[in-house]
């Protein structure tokens, strides 16, 4: 479940030829070598994955947490069905949560949903509350995810427990 290196690995070196290619048509000054540009921008990559990378490994923390908290919890990820995701107006990844209550008493659910980028490497997860669901009946929430995705964005059920 942690983010995929070697797409970082393919954009750093994609950015890389790209501005080694840059830098080789504009020329040279003293401090703008083509080694030291491409160095500054393999540099800026791999700050930008490890920002990426701590923000999943963030927010897949805090999703374990919440899932923790959950007493008696049984597994329910068939009574749980994802909508297409769409973007808010806050440009954040959203989706609807629809669950199923199959029990003959009211339950909640604890949702984990998990955003991917279309090669299916985790871009963000939460997990989302729907509580106090009547006996057979439906209820539906969103999860939205905790910071602007980019490309394009599924997602798929996490784990999903019902108490």
């Amino acid at each position: 479940m942690a983010w995929n290196r070697r797409g970082a690995v393919r954009v750093a070196a994609a950015v890389t030829l790209g501005l080694t290619g840059l830098a080789g048509l504009t020329g040279c000054s003293d401090d703008s070598t083509p080694a030291s540009v491409t160095s500054k921008a393999a540099s800026a990559v791999a700050s930008i994955g490890a920002q990426a990378t701590g923000a999943i490994a963030s927010a897949t923390a805090e999703a374990g947490r919440k899932l923790d908290d959950v007493k008696n919890g049984v597994d329910a990820k068939d009574a749980v069905r994802l909508a297409t995701p769409t973007t808010d107006s806050a440009g954040r990844s959203t989706v609807e949560v629809t669950v199923d209550n199959t029990d003959s008493s009211a339950k909640s659910f604890a949702v984990q949903v998990e955003f991917k980028d279309d090669g299916g490497n985790l871009l963000d997860t939460v997990v989302v509350t729907v509580s106090h669901i009547p006996a057979h009946k439906s209820a539906t929430a969103t999860a939205r995810s905790n910071r602007k995705l980019s490309g394009g964005v599924k997602a798929d059920v996490g784990t999903a427990l019902r108490y």
